[in-house]
């Protein structure tokens, strides 16, 4: 492998990393004033900022490798650039922050739980990348992650084998999760010059983790293991997005497009 492929797949491994946490971040950030109580609201809220700047870490990265500034490759890039898995762009639930918004609390528990797995398997593996500005974010990042995971797994734990329509509603939340989390578990075209490069350990060996945890989680609580999960609506890694992620874009890049002086 050429160092150009290196760096090329360094590069895509870097917007996914990126993506995943800026947009899922984001839709965090809509939960504010929202959520069940009080707590959680402040909870929910030092998460999503947790996770805007473990992408702002990447971004950093990325500057350093030549593509541009931080800033502009957050917010100015078109949607077909972005990386980040489709279920992470999906809107909370019907209506809008500031008109109506009737959001999917179950929903919200359920994308986060499996991200959360998923993110610190991913984390595991690349606190041991042969690229060492990414191994030490890595680092960083899992001080933070580990109490994300810890709240996101009680929030799942409890509501599962809660009440009756507890457990229906996340039943239905994990049913619609499912469909798209595929999406999360690639790395892309360019992961076989990923792994070949030692950045991360292959897609596989770190999808099979995930359904181990999965699967054991699945069992403690009394719910079904649906099985692998799929990718319905098209591959993030390959920029295939929802006009979910269009919209999102559109008002996260309203202020910096307006005066590019503004720091996010």
């Amino acid at each position: 492998m050429t160092a150009e492929h290196e760096k090329g797949a360094l590069i895509e491994l870097l917007y996914q990393l990126a993506d995943d946490d800026f947009i899922l971040a984001y839709r965090g950030s809509e939960w504010l004033g929202l959520a069940p109580h009080i707590e959680e609201d402040v909870a929910f809220s030092s998460i999503s900022q947790d996770m805007m700047g473990h992408a702002t870490m990447y971004y950093r990265l990325l500057e350093q490798l030549g593509e541009g500034k931080a800033d502009e490759i957050a917010h100015l890039r078109e949607p077909s650039k972005f990386r980040n898995a489709v279920i992470l762009e999906e809107v909370n639930g019907p209506g809008t922050y500031l008109e109506k918004p009737d959001y999917d609390w179950a929903f919200a528990v359920v994308r986060n739980y499996f991200y959360s797995v998923h993110k610190q398997i991913r984390l595991d593996s690349l606190r041991h990348s042969d690229f060492e500005p990414l191994a030490e974010a890595a680092r960083k990042i899992m001080t933070e992650q580990y109490y994300h995971l810890m709240h996101w797994e009680l929030w799942f734990k409890q509501l599962v084998t809660s009440t009756d329509e507890a457990k229906a509603r996340m039943t239905t939340g994990i049913e619609k999760v499912w469909q798209d989390f595929g999406g999360v578990l690639t790395l892309g075209p360019a992961y076989a010059d990923m792994v070949k490069a030692n950045f991360i350990d292959d897609e596989n060996v770190l999808k099979q983790r995930w359904m181990k945890r999965m699967e054991a989680v699945f069992k403690e609580t009394g719910l079904t293991f649906p099985g692998e999960p799929k990718m319905d609506r098209g591959n993030g890694r390959k920029g295939e997005h929802t006009e979910d992620l269009t919209k999102a874009l559109t008002t996260l890049s309203e202020v910096y497009a307006s005066n590019p002086k503004t720091g996010w």
